[in-house]
């Protein structure tokens, strides 16, 4: 192949290792998919990355790196090749996804996706990534590591609960659970103490915040939580993609007559940002006469109160991103601009 046009790389990342492709297109527009080859996800990795893509490709024209936006795998690559000045690309999962499905690939491997990932980057003209505020990057780990914190103080006090509960309990593991309780009550409160520290160093985020949490039912946990999964929504570029992102949207299988699959939520997506939105749709239902008002329609509609559940998360989720990039706070007329996936729902 002559007088090469575009070059790309396309990685599938995994928690310790890259697979990866190589792929051109020349003045001819003929793609090709050329070389793949697999890499550890570590620095040592990344470095032997570098040296095989210098070996082939063409030095005289751009390589962009194009990679999914996988949990947080793909973070320390994507650092490390802008730290070295080369164009990074980062797509979300669900666009790969329904890319691959209009390949003629009939089996799914690590070696497939990353040679699907790199022909996506050779056929769109994709977005540089650019790296995340500080803040945001901060404030995710907080708001995961508490989210831990919780898991964990719920799992010890079912186990104090159960051993309450026992014929004959030792008082040595009451104790010590219990120590184990109060641990991670101080813990938790110190995380929100350095939650509240960085935003404060961030007037617009606070306005931002006071803004999302104008909205009835969320509160400033949860618009914390969103954003720091979102990076500000960086990558998010509408309404329909950010409800893609979290895995709120909504598969249902059908086949003619005789196939018809329980509706349900994909899941292909940002548990996290799921996570945040359930109980903030709890409560908007219970307390907002215009979400119980959507609630109650949907589940006269298909019967079906998770569904209809999903819907008001969807709703609030839609709603935090335009009040986000209104800069506004919350307003009947911001539940207008929302409303039109709800009803198609």
């Amino acid at each position: 192949m002559t007088n090469i046009v575009k070059q790309v790389v396309g990685i599938d990342v995994a928690q310790k290792e890259l697979v990866v492709s190589l792929g051109r297109i020349d003045q001819l527009i003929q793609k090709e998919v050329y070389a793949c080859k697999t890499f550890a996800n570590k620095p040592s990795g990344f470095a032997a990355l570098l040296e095989w893509i210098k070996k082939h490709t063409d030095s005289s024209i751009t390589v962009r790196y194009v990679m999914e936006a996988t949990g947080v795998y793909h973070e320390q690559l994507a650092y490390y090749l802008t730290e070295q000045g080369f164009e990074v690309s980062i797509v979300l999962p669900n666009k790969i996804s329904n890319y691959l499905k209009t390949l003629e690939t009939k089996t799914i491997t690590d070696k497939t996706v990353s040679q699907g990932i790199c022909q996506y980057g050779l056929e769109r003209t994709l977005e540089m990534w650019q790296r995340p505020k500080k803040i945001f990057r901060t404030l995710k780990q907080l708001t995961r590591e508490r989210d831990q914190l919780i898991a964990e103080r719920t799992m010890i006090k079912n186990q104090l609960h159960a051993e309450q509960a026992e014929a004959h309990p030792s008082e040595y593991s009451i104790s010590r659970m219990n120590e184990r309780i109060n641990l991670i009550n101080r813990q938790e409160k110190e995380i929100r103490s350095e939650m509240a520290e960085n935003i404060k160093s961030d007037t617009g985020l606070i306005k931002q915040i006071a803004n999302i949490t104008s909205i009835p039912g969320v509160g400033k946990l949860t618009a914390v939580t969103v954003l720091a999964e979102t990076n500000g929504f960086d990558l998010i570029r509408n309404k329909k993609q950010l409800v893609s992102y979290s895995g709120l949207d909504i598969k249902e299988k059908e086949s003619g007559t005789s196939v018809k699959g329980k509706p349900k939520i994909s899941k292909k997506g940002n548990r996290y940002l799921r996570k945040a939105m359930h109980l903030p749709a709890l409560s908007a239902i219970r307390n907002e006469d215009r979400y119980k008002a959507v609630f109650v329609r949907l589940v006269s509609k298909h019967g079906i109160k998770m569904k209809a559940t999903v819907a008001v998360q969807r709703k609030l989720l839609e709603l935090i991103y335009i009040i986000w990039k209104t800069n506004q706070p919350y307003s009947k007329e911001h539940l207008q601009k929302a409303s039109d996936n709800t009803n198609a729902a």
